[in-house]
Parts: C-alpha cells; sequence; structure tokens
C-alpha cells in the first residue's frame, strides 16, 4: 500500500472501493507520475529487512517473487496490510477423537456452496458470522444443522430501528458517551436489553456465557427463524469424536453426521518479517495504537489492519494509513518507547475489562477512530461545530458515525463531506422506497433512551411513595 500526497481521488470518494477498479485508478495515477514500477499487484513478499543503513536512513530491502523470478528494492517505508484472516485457524488437537473420525473435514474456509451437502448431517463449530451463514444457507437444503459453540454470542440483525442499517442506529457518538459516561451496571443492563430487542437469547440457546462483555456480536437475519424452524440447533462444545457421531459438553451426541465445518477463525502471522520487529515482549504482537512497534529506531514501518473494530473496517484502515503517512513524511511525530509501552498497557487492561480477552483485536471504534484522527488533526470538534453549524453538530453527534466526519477538517478535507451527512438518512432509503406513501422517519436516538428510562424511573417513583 502506498500514499502520495497529491493523489487526485475521485468524486465519489469514499465510496470508490472496488479493487479492481481501484487499482486500475492507481496504476493511472502512477504511470502518469513515473512511478508505476513501485505499483506491485498480485506478488509474493519473501522478507523485509532493515538496510544496513537503516538507522541513519530507516529504509527497508523489500524482496518478492513475481513468475518464478525475484527481486528486491529499497523502500523509505513499510506498510504491512496483511490483515488478521490469513491463515485458517484448524484446532484438531482440541477435539479428542477427530482423527477417528471418518466423515468430511474442512475449514469454513474451503466451503464453496451447499450443493454438496444437501440432504446431509453437518456440524459446524463456531457461533461466529461465518457458522452461522454457512449453517443458515445449509438449513435450506433439506439439511440437518448442529452448531456447537463453546460460549455463544449476541445475535444481531442488519435492520434495525425503524428498517435502518444496524450500524447507523448503533454506531453513534451519543451511543458511545453513554457507554463510556454511565456506571458499568446501568451500562451493562441497557446492553444486554439492547442485545435482546429482536428475541430473547436464552430461549435460543444463544444467550453468552458473559453476557455483559462488548465481543464481536453475529449477524444474521435468518438464524433465528430457522431454530425455530428445526432444521438447524444450538449445542455446547463437542467434548469428543466417535467414528461417525460427537459427544457434546452436556452429554448429548450427533449421530451419523456426514461432515464436520470448522467455523473457528483464522490466525495471523509475518513470516517475511523478523519475529523481534512486532513481537517487543512475551512473544506477543506489541503495537502502539495497532500500528506502530514501540521499539524501533525510526518510525518507517507500520501495521495496517491488524485490528478488528466493532464498525466498518474501511474507514477504520484508511484512518490508520493516514496516520502511518504522515508519520512517515515527519509531519507526526510518535512519543517515546516507554510512552507507547505505557499506553499499550493501558489498552489492553481497558480491553479486559470490555471484551474479556488478553490477546484480542477487538476495538471500540468511535474511541479508536477519534485517538487517530486527534493525531492527524482530522477529528471533528463536537463544540465548535456546535457553535457554527448546529445542524451538522446534531448529525455528527447524534447521527452515524459516518467515515465522513473525519473528511470534515484537517488534512484530506473533502468539501463534499458536510452534504453527505446531512444526507445519508435520504440516501440509506432511497434504493427501498420505490413506494412513498409518507415522509421517511427516522430513529430518535434520544428519546428511544428517556423511553427505556421511564420504567425504572417510575417504578422506583412508586417504592418512594409507598415505603
Amino acid at each position: 500500500m502506498m500514499c502520495f500526497p497529491d493523489f487526485p481521488y475521485p468524486e465519489d470518494y469514499p465510496n470508490f472501493m472496488h479493487h479492481s477498479k481501484l487499482q486500475e485508478y492507481i496504476k493511472a495515477f502512477a504511470q502518469e507520475k513515473g512511478l508505476l514500477r513501485y505499483i506491485q499487484f498480485e506478488t509474493l513478499v519473501s522478507s523485509v529487512k532493515k538496510c544496513p543503513s537503516f538507522l541513519v536512513t530507516g529504509q527497508w530491502e523489500v524482496v518478492w517473487e513475481k513468475n518464478g523470478k525475484q527481486e528486491s528494492t529499497i523502500f523509505d517505508a513499510v506498510m504491512i496490510c496483511s490483515g488478521h484472516h490469513v491463515y485458517p485457524n484448524l484446532p484438531r488437537d482440541s477435539f479428542p477423537g477427530l482423527d477417528q473420525f471418518q466423515g468430511q473435514v474442512l475449514h469454513s474456509r474451503d466451503y464453496k456452496g451447499p450443493e454438496a451437502f444437501k440432504g446431509k448431517r453437518v456440524l459446524v463449530i463456531g457461533l461466529g458470522n461465518s457458522g452461522c451463514d454457512i449453517a443458515v444457507e445449509l438449513s435450506r437444503f433439506d439439511t440437518q444443522v448442529i452448531i456447537s459453540t463453546r460460549s455463544g454470542s449476541w445475535v444481531m440483525s442488519r435492520v434495525w430501528d425503524d428498517g435502518y442499517p444496524w450500524d447507523m442506529v448503533y454506531v453513534t457518538r451519543f451511543a458511545s458517551f453513554l457507554r463510556n459516561a454511565l456506571p458499568s451496571s446501568v451500562s451493562d443492563w441497557l446492553y444486554v436489553k439492547k442485545m435482546n430487542t429482536w428475541f430473547k437469547h436464552e430461549n435460543y440457546g444463544l444467550m453468552p456465557l458473559n453476557g455483559t462483555l462488548k465481543k464481536e456480536p453475529v449477524f444474521n437475519d435468518e438464524l433465528p427463524s430457522r431454530i425455530l424452524c428445526g432444521t438447524l440447533s444450538i449445542r455446547p462444545s463437542v467434548m469428543k469424536f466417535m467414528e461417525t457421531s460427537a459427544m457434546f459438553e452436556d452429554g448429548t451426541t450427533f449421530e451419523a453426521i456426514d461432515a464436520v465445518i470448522f467455523a473457528t477463525g483464522y490466525t495471523y502471522a509475518h513470516p517475511f518479517l523478523d519475529d523481534s520487529i512486532i513481537k517487543s515482549r512475551n512473544d506477543e504482537v506489541t503495537l502502539f495504537k495497532g500500528i506502530f512497534p514501540p521499539v524501533m529506531e525510526k518510525p518507517t514501518l507500520a501495521v495496517i489492519g491488524l485490528i478488528q473494530s466493532l464498525g466498518a473496517a474501511i474507514p477504520t484502515t484508511d484512518q490508520q494509513a493516514r496516520w502511518a503517512a504522515k508519520v512517515f513524511t515527519g509531519s507526526c511525530t510518535l512519543p517515546t518507547t516507554k510512552e507507547m509501552m505505557d499506553d499499550i498497557d493501558k489498552i489492553k487492561k481497558k480491553k479486559l475489562e470490555w471484551f474479556g480477552q488478553s490477546q484480542t483485536l477487538l476495538t471500540d471504534y468511535i474511541t479508536y477512530m477519534d485517538e487517530l484522527g486527534s493525531f492527524i488533526g482530522a477529528k471533528p470538534n463536537i463544540l465548535w461545530l456546535f457553535l457554527t453549524d448546529p445542524q451538522l453538530a446534531l448529525q455528527v453527534y447524534f447521527g452515524p458515525c459516518s467515515p465522513y466526519q473525519f473528511r470534515l477538517m484537517g488534512p484530506g478535507r473533502w468539501e463534499g463531506a458536510r452534504k453527505a451527512i446531512l444526507t445519508q438518512w435520504d440516501r440509506t432509503v432511497k434504493p427501498i422506497r420505490t413506494r412513498a406513501v409518507s415522509k421517511a422517519h427516522r430513529p430518535q436516538p434520544f428519546y428511544d433512551l428517556l423511553k427505556m428510562l421511564l420504567f425504572p424511573l417510575l417504578l422506583l417513583s412508586v417504592l418512594l411513595i409507598f415505603c
């Protein structure tokens, strides 16, 4: 990934994200600038090493393979953008008897469609997005499907209040403020109540073991109905496999299994890079704000996308790349190594409280985006907006935290950002309002909160009166 300071973004940016179209656009720009030889697509990177002069220049020697031949070039800076969905995780050692199982065993990445499983009995291990999507699809083809889950999960519909996409309603600055400002007991109560709005997870066997942790939810609009129809069911962890069956922790068994699909996620690694560069402590990936190695003589290497934001992925990585480009060019400076390590420890402690995993890549979307935005001067100044543009300020604070917000000011400012924010509700419903019978209704998060709090306040008042 490269960053050009004078790159002419298309007029419809940031919706210009089709991979092949974007490649052609970048190639044309690079050719015009005489930089085409530096744009490499579909190549295998063999190694990324510090140059002998790294202490002075911060340069890297990158070796890659293409068409069976190796080439190398010296680069002033490197961005590693391979993300965290790289190597399929198939934990065979965690399932006794799996080596004796006679049916088909595959990872979700190797699943290509339901046709090969029609009429079969399939066990899906893992209650993530991939596992649920596969299980739901299989259950439509006369297939008996069971999902085995270790800890359960919240399941959310992509369609939320008033029929709008969930992230337009849920990912707002106002909602983020409430989650962080309210006492944890109140915040947890609101969170669980909201997650159970669609259906009671306890009734469907989906309730997470620790429901108050802000783990990544599952998005699936059909899962509850498939369970209700009886074509799909939920079971606990697999205790052991037999030749044709599996026994679960509750003592029940699933007999005559034809296939087991492991939807157990992915692992990541950087075999082209010396481990000591990004694993500076306890053999753990240690990165400042999930991007920069804290123990580095020159800040000329950035890891982009090695994070799991509870929001849209592309705006998150875009924000990371913007900051990294500023650091590379010297426009932004990083703190000292000690300050960066202290911040890493602080964030790790907070993540344990939020998500309950010491090695999790999860992070709060708005908090993280604002942090990165403040480094490059792109974080919206809410108070200033309320004083100068109240209409826009209300939408920025109470409306969706869309990526347009981080193009309102600072480097990379986009003239169309204000209009895009003010019209985003209308543009969302325009394709589906093919029969307009009345004015489109928008969610009112502030009034919805008041309604949610009204009942406990009313109950408290009654208790005070009669006690």
